[in-house]
């Protein structure tokens, strides 16, 4: 079975990265979207808000399911049989980053890393751009699913 993961913080998920992971599934038996703790970002969701809003949006592709992980990706990656990882690209500073990475995943590991070009319609994306924008009351209903806009406004509003 060719198997992938897709890993990130997703807080929250974004239609960029929903867009990589059902491309991804056309590409691989299963795909499992793994929420990892970013120790550089404080999140605004839990890990198990997070899967589950993650769930209900990816219940559609029979090949895909949700999981966490904590520690080293590579760890993870052998524990459950995955062969590559599958990350999405935004623009040239994604880039310079997750070569990095991948190139540290494969001396560690036998595992391999895919490369995505992010849909050009959701190049601009990020979490934290979406946060931020939620919590200045705009509008992000465009980019992020329906479950997920209603959480980011009750999350916001409870903030404020």
């Amino acid at each position: 079975m060719r198997r992938a993961v897709c890993p990130g913080s997703f807080d929250p998920i974004t239609f960029g990265h929903l867009d990589i992971i059902e491309r991804a599934s056309h590409q691989f038996d299963e795909v499992i979207v793994t929420v990892f703790v970013n120790r550089k970002k404080a999140a605004l969701f839990t890990i198990e808000e997070r899967m589950q809003m993650i769930q209900q949006n990816v219940a559609k592709f029979k090949n895909v399911r949700v999981d966490s992980g904590d520690g080293l990706l590579v760890e993870y990656c052998k524990a459950n049989k995955v062969q590559a990882i599958v990350k999405g690209l935004r623009a040239v500073t994604d880039f310079d980053y997750e070569l990095q990475m991948a190139q540290v995943h494969t001396q560690a590991s036998s595992v391999e890393t895919m490369f995505m070009a992010t849909s050009p319609t959701h190049s601009f994306l990020s979490s934290s751009i979406v946060k931020e924008l939620a919590h200045f009351g705009g509008d992000v209903s465009t980019m992020v699913p329906e479950n997920v806009h209603q959480a980011l406004k009750a999350r916001v509003g409870a903030l404020e």
